[in-house]
């Protein structure tokens, strides 16, 4: 009864920090930075803690910043992650609040993300001398682009002493007042490969010269679309996507390179492997079948996110005690990846959706148009905090 008393007046201090949040997210959403280069933003957050004269930690696997709250009663030690990091789009929202670095947006959320565990810190300082456990404040940089800031930080050993770990996503496809998730996989692994056809170029009137790297890409994309519907299980899932495709010069000359770019997404290894080998596979045949030759580079990314049973229950059950939560479901896997997958990998934890759509503005993440009904944000925090008490109290 105590504890849900506490948690009470956190949530109602959150309410009324809620200027504040909405002031910090636009504040960062103008002054967005791509992955690996979140400098500012990461010294806009060490600053913070400064000011809150909470602990932290900076440069932690790259630019990432961990602040460490410790209670005044004993308990486990808990972090909570939000992700800092822009991506390289332009920013076409007629806003006050527009993104003024050119070619750089907040385009999923993360400045949110920020805001939210910014304020629940501040917040959560208020009540340190009545708090079970530590919580450790996890800003991670680069979630965006591989090899991500999770597993530096990983590797750093800084989350060693931790016992669990929880995440939120401010998801714009989902209306606000909802919360989804699931146990087991929730989200997808992602690969990247690049292939460079290396024919012979020539002049367009005398094809029977050349060996056209061209054609033989474009025979290459298409065949690589029969390993998910040929070579894949019928009951597991995969995804081949070639999305950009680059040959040629002019008109009336045959391409001597042709360079395909793509991603691969799968929900267990197994699938993965199958999926890696078979593409050498079809690539290497094509090529050999049209006297070319080829580079095929495949990148491992984020493995799949792999949410744990318990701490999975923790996020449902603490739905039931946010009041703005309407509803909590258990969703089918998503195929986008996220780097909170490595955390998962080392500690207990589970990563959740809070809808966060935006009424008249249905457009999806890594959109130009992007945005998010920040009246999600402090259910992000109710339930982030919510699920730190829920877990002192279950174990």
């Amino acid at each position: 009864m105590e504890e849900w008393k506490l948690l009470q007046k956190i949530f109602e201090s959150i309410d009324e920090h809620f200027d504040e949040m909405v002031n910090i997210r636009r504040y960062l959403h103008q002054y967005p930075e791509v992955s690996f280069e979140e400098y500012k933003t990461a010294q806009y957050i060490a600053e913070f803690y400064e000011k809150l004269k909470i602990p932290y930690e900076k440069n932690i696997g790259g630019n990432g910043v961990i602040a460490t709250l410790k209670g005044g009663k004993p308990g486990k030690t808990i972090a909570l992650r939000a992700d800092f990091d822009a991506l390289a789009i332009q920013d076409q929202k007629d806003v006050p609040y527009k993104s003024k670095n050119p070619g750089v947006m907040h385009a999923c959320g993360h400045d949110g993300h920020t805001a939210t565990l910014l304020i629940l810190a501040k917040v959560m300082k208020q009540f340190q001398a009545e708090l079970k456990g530590t919580i450790v404040f996890l800003h991670q940089h680069a979630e965006e682009e591989p090899p991500g800031g999770a597993i530096s930080i990983v590797q750093s050993g800084k989350l060693a002493h931790v016992d669990a770990i929880f995440g939120n996503h401010l998801w714009t496809t989902t209306p606000v007042g909802k919360v989804e998730t699931r146990e087991g996989v929730f989200m997808a692994g992602t690969d990247r490969f690049e292939i460079t056809i290396k024919g012979r170029g020539g002049h367009g009137a005398y094809p029977h010269e050349t060996k056209d790297a061209l054609v033989i890409g474009a025979e290459v994309v298409s065949q690589l679309q029969n390993i998910v519907s040929r070579r894949i299980d019928p009951l597991k899932t995969a995804v081949v996507t070639v999305g950009k495709f680059e040959s040629g010069t002019t008109f009336n000359i045959i391409a001597d390179k042709a360079k395909l770019t793509g991603t691969v997404r799968y929900l267990d290894l197994e699938v993965q492997q199958v999926v890696k080998a078979e593409l050498e596979r079809v690539v290497k045949g094509i090529c050999i079948a049209n006297g070319a030759d080829y580079d095929l580079d495949y990148k491992e990314g984020y493995p799949p996110l792999m949410n744990h049973p318990l701490e999975t229950e923790v996020v449902f059950e603490t739905s039931k005690n946010v009041p703005e939560v309407e509803e909590a479901v258990e969703v089918n896997p998503q195929m986008g990846g996220e780097d909170f997958a490595h955390y998962l990998n080392k500690v207990p934890g589970a990563f959740f959706f809070t809808g966060a759509q935006k009424e008249g503005h249905n457009y999806p993440h890594h959109h130009p148009m992007f945005d998010i009904d920040e009246k999600a944000m402090p259910i992000a925090a109710k339930m982030l905090i919510g699920a730190y008490f829920n877990y002192q109290e279950k174990f």
